[in-house]
């Protein structure tokens, strides 16, 4: 998953409104949201604790929402949907791999962004 840094980049742009300190902050507060994320879903994982799972998803769904970042909305409505029907089993150990790896890639993505400014 390539996240578009320009997009991103853009949209960061225009709700800071040129004010060039809370553009780093809104980026560094996004760049901190992904790693809670990475942080408290393997916490919830390794727990098998889906109240920390839904906790962490609940929180950052909106910031993936307004930044756009739809396949890693995508891929908590799937892990969200394995643990409801399935629970923590070979299927999630499955979709959990795979989330991480878009989500790695992703805050590589907007940790380069952060390091340009």
């Amino acid at each position: 998953m390539k996240l578009d840094s320009a997009v991103l980049s853009q949209k960061i742009l225009e709700m800071s409104e040129g004010d060039e300190d809370f553009k780093v902050e809104l980026t560094s507060a996004i760049h901190s949201g992904l790693l809670e994320l990475r942080q408290q879903y393997s916490i919830g994982k390794e727990k098998a604790d889906l109240d920390i799972i839904q906790q962490i998803r609940h929180k950052l769904k909106p910031t993936l929402a307004m930044f756009e970042f739809d396949e890693l909305s995508d891929s908590l409505q799937e892990g969200k949907q394995i643990l409801e029907s399935e629970g923590f089993g070979v299927n999630f150990e499955s979709h959990f791999k795979d989330f991480t790896s878009k989500l790695d890639e992703v805050i590589q993505e907007v940790s380069s962004l952060k390091n340009t400014m």
